[in-house]
């Protein structure tokens, strides 16, 4: 008859054979968990629930499934807007101490609005690095804070396009027009994008 001892010993042996021959489910995760920065943690799981519930108005994802840091994003022109019909491509690159740091957003196909520049590059409070603003144009909690998402970013996007702020532009020209001749001339260069991205 074996002793409680052999019987221990053999259970033992058993357990750390069935673990070198079967890996755990998750332990991908919970390896890679270990090594990954925070910021690209938090990345994953906010890519894995808009995945998991996608949100109205835009989609998602990761330009390379290897970085984290650099999204994708396709965003709907809003209803009732100017803009509506339009599919606009963006790109968002996350800094590494996300979410301390705002992204950088920058749109990839051609658009034309107040608060993008003509290099694509998007100019709105909630990605403007947190703090006070030296200039005063800006209160602190309307920039950026760490409790945004990317479904808080796309969110105020949107609404940008919907309504855009004439009076801290990123395109002086656009703005302009957004003023002085909104169903006019600017009206006919946001078509034009519409068109394009439609055709294309």
């Amino acid at each position: 008859m074996m002793t409680l001892k052999q019987i221990a010993i053999i259970l033992v042996l058993r357990m750390r054979d069935s673990y070198s021959s079967v890996k755990p489910r998750g332990a991908a995760y919970t390896c890679r968990s270990m090594t990954e920065p925070q910021s690209a943690l938090l990345l994953r799981r906010q890519l894995a629930e808009l995945n998991k519930n996608p949100v109205e108005g835009f989609s998602a994802g990761l330009i390379d499934d290897t970085d984290l840091y650099q999204w994708e994003v396709l965003i709907i022109g809003p209803p009732d807007t100017l803009y509506e019909g339009g599919v606009f491509k963006a790109h968002l690159t996350f800094p590494k101490d996300y979410p301390l740091r705002p992204p950088k957003m920058k749109f990839v196909t051609e658009i034309w609005h107040p608060n993008v520049d003509k290099n694509g590059d998007v100019c709105i409070s909630i990605l403007h690095e947190p703090g006070e603003d030296k200039y005063g144009y800006e209160k602190p909690e309307e920039r950026w804070l760490p409790i945004h998402t990317v479904e808080t970013i796309m969110i105020s996007v949107i609404s940008m396009l919907a309504d855009p702020n004439g009076d801290s532009p990123a395109n002086v020209d656009a703005a302009k027009e957004w003023r002085e001749d909104r169903h006019g001339e600017f009206k006919r260069k946001v078509a034009r994008c519409i068109v394009f991205r439609v055709s294309v």
